[in-house]
């Protein structure tokens, strides 16, 4: 039975009790800029991000990942940037920009505005300190597009001599790794994600967790999420048989996430 530690109060804080170098994964999604008003309980900008970026790096394991999931807002049509900043400094205090991954939202609101497109995506930086000791990649099968058979590839088909395109080498069997765009549907789509998002303006999707979960870590390894909110995160790690410890600032949300924790029939 995994360990799960939910502790309410003020990350920066909290941090300072985890001991050094004893966290395998970091999955957070912190705020965006003000974006939200986190039931009016938001302190966000540098004097925040900056010294808990410091505490991550202390408390990561050599080998460790962070997972930090964010987006920028915009302000008099100029997006803020703040998401490079933070990358930016991630790599300053000494972490390594292992990949710049996209979440793709399957289902976007429609946030964008005059003169712009609507924003379907989230930045997903993964950072490492030195190289990450776990990488479990994760492989999906791909259909081949011409005979709805299972292949690990399919290769460009050629144009013969009449003209006509014809396939070749295409019935290639296996698996395939997925690339670094990955797609969900906001919210999830499932009963209890669904319910959640009702009460917190921030959820993300639980397919999302599972994925970098399963990256990233082994059972019996420790995730932290200082930005905890609802809860995806401890969920998913507590399911998955890893170890987790929470922080979240709001009591509200506190509450929610230790509800959804700990009733494994949400």
């Amino acid at each position: 039975m995994p360990n799960i530690e939910l502790i309410q109060g003020n990350c920066i804080e909290k941090m300072k009790d985890i001991s050094n170098g004893s966290i395998d994964l970091v999955l957070t999604s912190p705020p965006y800029d003000n974006l939200r008003t986190y039931n009016g309980s938001l302190d966000w900008g540098e004097h925040v991000w900056k010294p808990t970026i410091q505490e991550l790096f202390r408390v990561i394991k050599d080998g460790g990942i962070v997972v930090w999931v964010v987006g920028d807002a915009t302000i008099k049509g100029s997006e803020t940037g703040t998401s490079f900043k933070q990358a930016l400094y991630f790599k300053e205090v000494g972490f390594n920009l292992h990949d710049t991954m996209i979440y793709m939202k399957d289902n976007p609101p429609p946030v964008g505005g005059d003169m712009r497109y609507y924003q379907a995506f989230e930045f997903m930086f993964v950072f490492s300190k030195n190289n990450p000791s776990v990488f479990n990649p994760i492989v999906e099968d791909r259909r081949n597009k011409w005979n709805d058979k299972r292949t690990s590839r399919v290769r460009p088909v050629t144009r013969n001599k009449a003209g006509v395109f014809t396939e070749k080498n295409v019935k290639i069997e296996g698996q395939v790794k997925l690339q670094n765009v990955w797609s969900y549907v906001v919210s999830g789509g499932s009963v209890a994600e669904e319910m959640f998002a009702h009460e917190h303006p921030a959820i993300y999707p639980e397919s999302m967790a599972r994925d970098h979960i399963i990256s990233w870590s082994n059972e019996g390894d420790t995730i932290l999420d200082p930005f905890m909110g609802s809860g995806t995160t401890g969920k998913m790690a507590k399911k998955m048989n890893r170890n987790f410890i929470g922080i979240e600032l709001d009591p509200e949300y506190f509450k929610i996430a230790e509800r959804r924790i700990n009733e494994n029939s949400l």
